[in-house]
């Protein structure tokens, strides 16, 4: 297996930029997931690995190889793509080995990987199968089972499981996750849901209109985001929002107004240095960091709640373009229709410059 190094890598369609001048590295072994909203160039990015698009400009190493311009073929890696695209007329086994066969593989060498490829991933009683007796799940094992055959240096995962229904998806997670212990392969997986972000990778590249706005592993993009768009995006329920006023600042500590909620000034232990009273900033805060013994204390009117079992969700001005998500815990007293005081500790909260988006540090 190896790693890879993207070096001002640039993507164009015509007059039209869509990937703009990234740097990436890529450790051997390690699983990482490009996370982003439709259209932020993603997938684009991932074809660009794979060679089924052309790059306008910069260099992509994999391993020690620059291949930059070298045939999809002849790169190392494989994908497995959001369609399953096996070929219906074959048998499970036939379409986890016709690659290796066109590349004339001796049939007991396909044999022998197609069953390994098997065992990894449960297929053995299915080899004799076709496409249309396997269920969604299974048939994407089969497509994974056609990659891994290829015993490439790279796996290339688009969008795998949006085809399928949601306790399927987090049966294929697991897979997926446990298949990357056993192979300690170098992946890459590029996925719109945040969730199945937060649970598979090692490292997160989180993208918007083909720009990288900050990698790192999970937990550090949950607990230390760079901006909105990182702290909004990472988290589920995302991340809340509100308008914040400068009160007093100095280069060491900011006083906070929040007066669309609060009467109680939050101060924070950020820079103030180029700021001045009245200036505005956005304040945000994670549903799960309301308590009601917080030091900033809110009131606002709860006019839905989710019960979900274990815990309950409260929104507030959901008529709005930023409703208040608010998690209840096991609380089930608080009621649809009824004000609620609730706080939060400003060291569980983040402050953004409301021009720039950039977090206050």
């Amino acid at each position: 297996m190896s790693g890879l190094e993207l070096t001002s890598v640039k993507k164009s369609f015509g007059d039209i930029d869509v990937i703009h001048g990234v740097d990436l590295s890529i450790d051997d072994g390690e699983f990482v997931v490009f996370v982003g909203p439709s259209g932020c160039g993603k997938s684009t990015l991932l074809r660009l690995v794979a060679g089924l698009e052309e790059t306008t400009s910069g260099t992509l190493q994999i391993g020690s190889r620059d291949v930059t311009h070298v045939d999809p073929s002849e790169r190392g890696v494989a994908m497995v793509f959001q369609s399953y695209a096996l070929y219906p007329h074959m048998s499970v086994a036939e379409n986890m080995g016709f690659g290796l066969k066109m590349n004339g593989v001796a049939k007991q060498e396909v044999d022998d990987r197609v069953g390994k490829a098997a065992e990894i991933l449960h297929l053995g009683p299915l080899l004799e199968r076709k496409p249309k007796q396997l269920s969604g799940g299974q048939r994407q094992r089969v497509a994974i089972g056609r990659s891994i055959v290829r015993q490439p240096q790279v796996f290339l995962f688009d969008e795998p499981l949006s085809n399928l229904d949601a306790e399927l998806r987090v049966q294929m997670r697991l897979e997926i996750a446990k298949l990357h212990k056993d192979l300690s392969a170098t992946m890459i997986y590029v996925t719109h849901d945040q969730v199945e972000a937060m649970t598979l990778a090692d490292k997160i590249v989180v993208l918007r209109a083909g720009r990288i706005e900050q990698v790192g592993s999970p937990i550090h993009l949950y607990d230390d985001p760079d901006n909105i768009f990182v702290a909004g995006f990472i988290g589920s329920p995302r991340m809340n929002f509100m308008n914040a006023i400068v009160q007093d600042a100095s280069p060491t500590s900011l006083t906070v107004a929040i007066p669309d909620y609060s009467q109680t000034p939050a101060k924070f232990a950020v820079s103030g240095a180029n700021l001045k009273s009245g200036d505005e900033l956005v304040l945000g805060i994670r549903p799960e960091h309301f308590r009601p013994d917080g030091d900033v204390k809110i009131t606002t009117n709860i006019d839905v709640i989710e019960n979900l079992g274990g815990t309950s969700y409260a929104y507030s001005r959901s008529d709005e373009a930023e409703p208040l998500t608010i998690d209840l815990k096991e609380d089930r007293s608080i009621n649809e229709g009824q004000a609620l005081t609730i706080g939060f500790n400003a060291t569980s909260a983040f402050l953004f410059d409301k021009q720039s988006e950039k977090r206050l540090r």
